[in-house]
């Protein structure tokens, strides 16, 4: 069925879905097709629209729980050992004794843990990871 809105607009209204609305409701047809076009937004009905608004309101006020504030997350301390400080200084200064490295190409990338060292056209990176000891069975 084809309904014309009050601005011209042509509407294909399903015969069976108007005919659901009258029975079970019992409905006129024209009642039928304005309830129709009110429950799939090509009219706006008052009394609904003031409901919708009270019931947005409701359920802010009731059941809306507001978006929580992230917490600032403390930086973590990084506990370097002495082994490993040594370790990384030893490998720093005896790096200039490889051949092909000049002092110019070796970069300390992150203190007491990563140096990147360029070779010709080829760079390299140097990852001192310090493992930890294996958990003791109870």
């Amino acid at each position: 069925m084809i309904y014309t809105l009050d601005n011209g607009r042509c509407v294909s209204i399903p015969i069976e879905e108007i005919e659901n609305l009258e029975k079970s409701l019992q409905l006129s047809k024209n009642e039928a097709i304005e309830v129709w076009l009110t429950d799939n937004g090509y009219e706006i009905d008052e009394e609904q629209a003031k409901l919708d608004e009270k019931a947005s309101k409701v359920f802010i006020s009731t059941g809306a729980v507001p978006e929580k504030s992230k917490k600032e997350r403390k930086k973590p301390t990084i506990k370097v050992s002495d082994e490993k400080k040594a370790l990384f200084d030893s490998i720093l200064t005896n790096l200039t004794h490889c051949e092909g490295v000049e002092l110019e190409n070796i970069k300390v990338l992150n203190k007491n843990k990563l140096i990147e060292v360029r070779i010709n056209d080829k760079i390299f990176k140097i990852d001192i990871v310090q493992c930890r000891a294996p958990k003791k069975e109870a």
